[in-house]
């Protein structure tokens, strides 16, 4: 009978663990629309998805760091550089709107390998390393601009942050799902997905078998500069504005959407589609709070508490084995 029991136990922690997620993710999403007639309409539904596209991209480059045990903290900096990249391309520089997206992309990879060079060949810790580069990033996109916002041509970037197919669903939301749908892929079909994992889970061990693991580290920072500039080029799709203060607190909230999905800050676990769910989750929060007219303050601390909760959550069921 006590076997049973514990067995029971186990099944039950197995599988909460397994979709903790997404029954926070839902029972959020019923709450929601029971306290807001305006939450679950397709007007509100829409903005949502336009206003959280660059933030799930940013969180997929992130999860790829986090799987080997690093952080990126560059990533709002990288964002804010993008904008302001993109905008200066289409206005003082001339360029069309295809190479000024190009522009700003190959800047995000810049950044992104100089970090990626910090942490892995002069193994600087992923912290320091990104906070440095969280630094610089964000007073390089200060200086290009000179310190304020860059208003795009009409008919130009804005095409992408209004356009719709089949006239209802936003093209920021395809954009970002061809994304997702791509990482999820490459981390479950490819040799190069488990071999990041591999590197979180114990990177001795990658080395004594052989693995690049000073080119594979360098790679998913490389990755998440890109993933940050085009998020930052979304958002400027938006507003048809590049602005050197954008992003700001960008980097917690994917961290955030990461850890809500399960991710292990110490690297070797974590799920993509968990963590766009974990993206989504916190969409809900800002969201109805903003429908609630809530301040900005409150939310903030909502927001940690969920990520308190998802912490003690995973470690409750860590003793179970997947």
């Amino acid at each position: 009978m006590i076997e049973q029991s514990s067995s029971f136990v186990k099944l039950s922690k197995n599988i909460f663990k397994k979709f903790s997620t997404y029954i926070i993710f839902v029972l959020l999403a019923v709450v929601c629309i029971i306290i807001s007639p305006d939450f679950f309409t397709p007007t509100n539904i829409t903005n949502i998805g336009k206003q959280y596209a660059g933030l799930t991209i940013v969180s997929m480059g992130m999860l790829l760091v986090i799987l080997t045990g690093g952080i990126d903290l560059s990533v709002g900096s990288i964002a804010a550089l993008g904008s302001v990249i993109t905008s200066i391309c289409l206005t003082s520089l001339g360029f069309n709107l295809f190479f000024s997206i190009i522009t700003a992309l190959l800047c995000g990879l810049a950044l992104g390998l100089i970090t990626g060079m910090l942490v892995a060949y002069a193994r600087m810790a992923p912290f320091i390393a990104s906070m440095a580069m969280m630094t610089m990033g964000r007073g390089l996109a200060l200086v290009i601009a000179n310190g304020g916002p860059i208003t795009t041509p009409e008919g130009t970037i804005s095409i992408i942050g209004k356009g719709l197919l089949f006239k209802t669903i936003p093209v920021l939301v395809i954009i970002a799902l061809v994304v997702v749908l791509i990482f999820w892929f490459v981390h479950k079909y490819t040799s190069y997905g488990r071999i990041i994992t591999a590197l979180g889970s114990n990177e001795t061990s990658a080395h004594i078998a052989g693995l690049r693991v000073k080119q594979y580290k360098l790679s998913v920072y490389a990755i998440s500069g890109v993933c940050a500039a085009m998020c930052g080029i979304l958002i400027c799709s938006r507003s048809a504005i590049g602005s050197p203060v954008l992003g700001e607190g960008m980097e917690l909230d994917a961290i955030a959407a990461c850890v809500i999905g399960g991710a292990s800050l110490n690297g070797g676990e974590g799920w993509f589609a968990r963590t766009v769910i974990g993206v989504l989750i916190l969409a809900l929060i800002g969201n109805i709070m903003n429908l609630l007219s809530v301040p900005s303050y409150p939310q903030d601390i909502i927001r940690g508490l969920i990520i308190v909760v998802s912490v003690l959550l995973q470690a409750a069921t860590s003793d179970v084995k997947q």
